[in-house]
């Protein structure tokens, strides 16, 4: 099997090849420097807060699953920190446990209802999605009597979650790779991503092998909202204030970059690598037009093109990859 056969027929391949193509597309239509594009830092942080909520979004979708209420836990993550650290003074660590709190809360909630119901995930995430943003409006009125909070962090907390590194790379895309790798030894070289695979082709079965999908449903729910609650407290940090509005943009950003990164909307397929790639993807169509000679009005086009062109592009390496699986299985 020659190395292009065997590149094809991974998941990541779609979105490679997408990112690759939309690199190229700015180069030679665009005239953008790849030195200075590879080294702004406009289009890294943006793919960084991206990141880390796009690779959980992406796995519970390889699950069979689907959360968009991560719109609402951005606001909750920073009004909380912004709050409890910013508003009643209490040490930033407090606001920190409450965070991860309030994510494991709702990550719960969204579990518990899919496990227990017909009602499909995307409507329930949904549900929870309004549900929290009225919460956050509400209980931000009620305790501060005012939609934004002003925060004042400590400086290790600052170092650690809202530095600029070299005075323009926000510090949280090195929590971008980090989760990355953690997240990439959890769903492919442990013996959990294989359940996670074995949901999203079919749940029932998977059950019936024993595998803990009720369990496993939850934890990636609780996971999900964690991460959108994270990088909520990341940008409270840095800019030292929340609001109780934003967020939602992140919804349609991580769907997209998660699609374009090979992962199947049926489930079942997909990979971290491609996840990564897609958000990479996305971040350079949607920043490094500033970099281009090309009119910014044009973004959204490129945008849909690539998303299109990548969907059609995983569909084809996916047939690629269960031909090559049934012809190893006939081949025993």
């Amino acid at each position: 099997m020659s190395f292009a056969s065997a590149f094809l027929r991974r998941p990541a391949a779609g979105s490679i090849v997408s990112l690759i193509a939309v690199v190229a597309f700015y180069v030679v239509f665009g005239g953008v420097d790849l030195v200075t594009l590879f080294g702004a830092a406009s289009w890294l942080n943006f793919a960084a807060n991206l990141g880390i909520i796009a690779i959980p979004v992406g796995i519970l979708m390889i699950a069979g699953e689907m959360d968009i209420s991560i719109g609402a836990m951005i606001p909750a993550g920073s009004m909380v920190t912004a709050i409890i650290s910013g508003y009643y003074g209490l040490p930033i660590w407090v606001a920190i446990v409450g965070v991860i709190a309030v994510g494991m809360l709702v990550g719960l909630v969204n579990g518990l209802l899919t496990i227990n119901t017909t009602v499909p995930s995307l409507i329930i995430t949904l549900g929870t999605l309004v549900a929290m943003q009225g919460i956050v409006l509400s209980v931000s009125v009620y305790l501060t009597g005012a939609v934004s909070v002003s925060l004042d962090s400590p400086g290790w907390a600052k170092f650690a979650f809202g530095q600029l590194i070299g005075g323009s790379h926000q510090v949280i895309i090195l929590w971008w790779l980090g989760i990355t790798a953690a997240f990439a030894f959890f769903l492919h070289v442990s013996p959990i991503g294989n359940w996670v695979f074995a949901m999203g082709g079919d749940k029932v079965s998977a059950r019936n092998a024993g595998i803990p999908t009720r369990k496993l449903t939850i934890a990636l729910f609780m996971l999900s909202a964690i991460c959108a609650a994270f990088v909520g407290m990341c940008q409270t940090i840095q800019f030292n204030s929340a609001q109780v509005s934003g967020g939602m943009g992140y919804i349609f950003n991580a769907i997209v970059a998660v699609v374009v990164g090979g992962v199947l909307l049926t489930g079942g397929f997909g990979s971290v690598l491609g996840i990564f790639a897609g958000t990479v993807t996305f971040a350079i169509v949607s920043q490094g037009i500033y970099f281009t000679q090309i009119d910014r009005n044009w973004s959204n086009l490129i945008i849909g093109i690539t998303l299109l062109v990548a969907v059609g592009m995983n569909e084809s390496f996916r047939k690629l990859a269960m031909t090559a699986i049934r012809k190893k299985s006939s081949a025993r």
